[in-house]
């Protein structure tokens, strides 16, 4: 987990220093640059520091042609071993993940993509030719931008501040390749969530086959040599991850924030008295979030009304795990996948439910992960998300709706196959609690609301969008106020029920 800088048509490493600098946040164990010599190119990389801590530096240069060949890359690759057999017979500079994506990407060009298992984006520079990617769904941020004849990328679109405002979001699940000569640049897709096809229709079936597919999940992204930890909020997804991550794993470190007496609190100590984990726990007020909500937004880079409600508990739990961990797990694309949410219940057509899953997947990488890689590497936190592995997504696709959401569904019925998997596995009140968000089972959505100050304006945003509510406008003007030149922020700003199905 890392940041990433890229610029592409101009030999100029005061720029890229100036990018990384807006980024260090995302690598707090040191920054790399690298000008390569037979291009105008210059990559950039802030570290942080989970596989071969002490020689996994990049920018990495290919040993055979170092000023013609490097890579930055932020994420992780969960088959970086097995990619790495494939060369046994050739040098590597370091035991990295990146270094395996560098490999591939050397041989087999932009089918280099269809074998990579992970989160990432990377830029990788072959001689004369650029290969950028973004993974499946989106879980590690890219941006891009043209400025002055440059092509410029980076992590987040704060670190094009003072160079582009023409920034555009790079879309998951692409790669793009560029002649670094000419200039010219094909985006193309390399993978699309599969459509729904309700295939699996026997509950026993599914539920078994979830169990096993996301049992292995959990352990692909148990890799790390720092210590790791799992969000535990007490509800059913958070606690899932931990049982099964604590089956393999001895000595959990769990983290849950909250109100005092919020419900999120009880329940996640509940859980973690049940599993034997070592669990940490903060109460936050109404003061901390005040102090803490400007620089929330800024690193969320948004003012999206409900994205911002569960940033807050974000922010603050991910803070609370940088003090013992560097990697989490956390539970997010289990509702996506699993109808979990309640305006699902309002579908009374399996297909269209199962559109609106496809949909609501899909668009994730703009909103809570968005919110999810925001709020951890703010603290210099890697988090890592097993509900969303390609073979668990495909798996989700397949399921009938009636045993995701069945007909009639009360509270407590959402995601009902998936309680059914894992019902011996945790507390029966805690598999069948009912389905509260973050923001709201740590009690911060009301208490956001409550702290709004009176008279906030409701005028036109930048974006020329209007604010929903006062709250929203008032994150708009906090965001405006943080980051002064905010446009590309605006116009970047996405909303969960933009395109929602029915």
């Amino acid at each position: 987990m890392c940041g990433i800088v890229g610029l592409f048509g101009e030999s100029d490493e005061t720029s890229v220093r100036r990018m990384l600098q807006k980024i260090s946040h995302r690598g707090p164990d040191g920054e790399g640059c690298r000008q390569l010599d037979d291009v105008e190119a210059v990559l950039g990389h802030r570290r942080l520091a989970i596989i071969d801590p002490a020689g996994g530096h990049q920018p990495i240069p290919d040993v055979h042609a170092p000023d013609r060949r490097a890579i930055v890359s932020n994420g992780m690759l969960y088959n970086y071993r097995q990619l790495r057999e494939r060369f046994s017979a050739e040098p590597f500079v370091t035991s990295s993940d990146a270094e395996s994506i560098f490999k591939v990407c050397l041989a087999d060009d932009v089918a280099a993509v269809e074998q990579l298992d992970g989160m990432f984006a990377f830029l990788v520079v072959k001689e004369d030719r650029l290969i950028a990617a973004r993974d499946p769904i989106g879980i590690k941020p890219l941006y891009f931008a043209r400025a002055d004849g440059r092509l410029l990328f980076a992590s987040e679109i704060k670190a094009f501040e003072g160079v582009s405002t023409d920034v555009e979001e790079f879309p998951a699940g692409h790669v793009l390749t560029a002649d670094l000569n000419t200039g010219e640049c094909l985006l193309e897709p390399f993978f699309e969530v599969p459509e729904p096809r309700s295939a699996i229709c026997d509950a026993a079936t599914a539920a078994a086959a979830i169990r096993e597919t996301l049992e292995d999940s959990v352990v692909k992204r148990l890799q790390s040599d720092v210590p790791l930890g799992c969000f535990l909020s007490g509800g059913l997804d958070s606690s899932i991850i931990t049982a099964l991550a604590c089956r393999h794993q001895p000595d959990m470190h769990t983290f849950a924030v909250g109100l005092e007496g919020s419900s999120d609190l009880l329940a996640a100590r509940r859980v973690a008295d049940f599993l034997g984990t070592q669990h940490h726990e903060l109460r936050i007020t109404a003061d901390d979030v005040r102090q803490a909500l400007p620089q929330i937004l800024y690193h969320l880079e948004s003012y999206d009304r409900d994205l911002v409600r569960s940033a807050v508990p974000c922010w603050f739990v991910s803070q609370l795990a940088a003090e013992h961990v560097t990697v989490v797990l956390t539970g997010e694309g289990a509702d996506e996948l699993f109808a979990g949410y309640a305006y699902h219940k309002s579908y009374h057509d399996g297909a269209a439910l199962m559109q609106e899953l496809h949909r609501s997947i899909g668009a994730m990488h703009n909103v809570n992960l968005q919110r999810v890689d925001r709020m951890t590497m703010a603290h210099g936190l890697e988090a890592r998300v097993p509900f969303l592995d390609r073979d668990v997504i495909d798996l989700g696709m397949q399921i009938a709706p009636e045993l995701k959401l069945p007909p009639g569904a009360v509270s407590g019925d959402e995601k009902w196959i998936l309680r059914k998997a894992f019902e011996d596995l945790l507390l029966r009140e805690i598999v069948w609690r009912d389905k509260e968000q973050f923001d709201e089972g740590s009690g911060l959505s009301v208490l956001m609301q409550q702290i709004v100050p009176a008279g906030e304006p409701l005028t036109p945003l930048p974006d020329g969008r209007m604010p929903r509510s006062e709250e929203e406008a008032w994150y708009a003007r906090l965001l405006q106020d943080r980051f002064g030149e905010a446009s590309a922020v605006f116009r970047l700003t996405a909303r969960w029920e933009d395109n929602r199905v029915g």
